[in-house]
């Protein structure tokens, strides 16, 4: 089992710093969620576990089976192939290629190169649109099919840990709906811990073990559990319109 760490960090894009002294954690198979508008700095947290943006300070400290790393100066491939993968907001699909050649390309870890077949027969079972749409281009999808793409090619690599940024951005109720309940199954079936940031508070509420509410790049306030989040003030001001 997987745990994440993230210990005061900081971080931003040349000189404007997005995340202020950020600590956080993830307990091997839990769903947390991370709350918080656009513009707050979830991506950019996300981002920072992936090694797609270098924090200035502080640590990110990825644990399996009693061995820790600190993932601060990883490369994103290297965070890969230690198994932390991100469905990406927006998707980020290879628009001409098909589904089933961009859901081959989440391969990428040697362990998974080695279940591409599995791998593949797996994903189309649970997603059985994709089967029929495998040989089809993933830009000529609908929003939902490619959001089900995304998830499935981060599947695709075998994660110990799936970090996933906006699964509703883009999607009608109903499909948010229906993939926040996918990812909750998949996290069962796979065993996965998992890190979401999102907006949808009535969406992420349903499947969160505990969460974090993020503001202006600092965590305001620690939910140790669903219910806790659901009576905060916080969250009743600006999600629920109390």
């Amino acid at each position: 089992m997987s745990k994440l760490i993230i210990e005061n960090i900081s971080a931003g894009y040349g000189s404007v710093q997005v995340l202020h002294s950020v600590s956080l954690d993830v307990n091997p198979g839990e769903t947390v969620v991370l709350l918080g508008t656009n513009g707050n700095g979830k991506s950019t947290l996300l981002k920072s576990v992936m090694g797609l943006v270098s924090p200035s300070v502080g640590a990110i400290r990825f644990e399996v089976d009693g061995q820790e790393t600190n993932l601060v100066g990883k490369s994103p491939e290297e965070v890969v192939e230690m198994g932390i993968v991100m469905v990406p907001e927006a998707r980020r699909l290879f628009p001409l290629l098909t589904v089933e050649e961009n859901l081959t390309l989440g391969a990428y870890r040697d362990a998974a190169r080695k279940k591409i077949n599995e791998n593949l027969d797996f994903c189309f079972t649970t997603f059985p649109r994709l089967k029929e749409r495998r040989k089809q281009q993933a830009g000529s999808l609908s929003g939902g099919e490619q959001q089900m793409v995304a998830v499935a090619r981060a599947l695709m690599s075998e994660p110990k840990i799936l970090l996933v940024d906006e699964p509703s951005v883009g999607l009608a109720p109903i499909l948010v709906s229906q993939m926040i309940a996918k990812i909750k199954e998949l996290k069962e079936i796979k065993n996965l811990t998992v890190l979401m940031a999102e907006q949808n508070f009535n969406q992420a509420i349903k499947i969160a073990d505990r969460g974090y509410i993020i503001v202006h790049g600092q965590i305001e306030f620690e939910g140790k559990d669903a219910a806790a989040l659901e009576n905060n003030d916080m969250i009743k001001q600006y999600y629920l319109g109390v």
